[in-house]
């Protein structure tokens, strides 16, 4: 199984350790006919404007629209978790806007507000993940096909819609490969 990692900006290198640590191969794409060489792609943290005009440079933004659309998993992590949703509060940012979903960008303030935080997410089984937040977006909203895997005082910080993952925090910076792992199985079933 082979796992792209948008390699445009961001945590791309841990990532890349934590898809290999699962016994997946991982691989770096900075170029969009390296699209059709991957089973599933994860969008790492970084900044989502600078990340979404990139995608637009380098013709990303329609090939993974419609491969989105017909089933390709996609895994995004804080920025991956913004250009995923159809909506952006405020903002009107390239996007694959491919989540049913309205999402707060740095919502829980500037850089130097970034905090760590015990998560339930009762999906991946068990304790409590030890999730990091960075400039963290949230999720205010979301449709009725988007399952909320996460929350903490009202704002929904993990989601999946089929295909779709998103998470608010960086699983890439912990040790618990437990949400890579579950991207995996979304990716196994899709290939099957």
């Amino acid at each position: 199984m082979k796992i792209g990692v948008l390699a445009l900006q961001g945590a791309v290198r841990e990532h890349c350790q934590a898809i290999r640590a699962c016994g997946a191969e991982p691989v770096e794409i900075k170029y969009v006919d390296q699209l059709q060489e991957i089973d599933g792609l994860i969008i790492p943290g970084g900044e989502s404007t600078t990340v979404g005009k990139l995608m637009v440079r380098h013709e990303m933004i329609e090939p993974l629209q419609r491969m989105g659309a017909e089933g390709f998993p996609v895994f995004g992590t804080c920025t991956g978790l913004i250009l995923l949703a159809k909506d952006i509060h405020g903002s009107d940012q390239p996007r694959l806007g491919l989540m049913d979903m309205t999402v707060e960008r740095n919502a829980f303030g500037r850089q130097i507000a970034s905090f760590e935080m015990d998560l339930s997410i009762p999906e991946i089984g068990g304790p409590d993940f030890h999730a990091i937040f960075i400039r963290a977006p949230y999720i205010s909203r979301v449709g009725p096909g988007v399952r909320v895997l996460a929350e903490y005082e009202g704002k929904i910080l993990m989601a999946r819609e089929n295909n779709l993952l998103a998470a608010a925090f960086h699983p890439e910076l912990t040790e618990d490969l437990r949400i890579h792992r579950y991207f995996l199985e979304i990716v196994s079933n899709y290939i099957k």
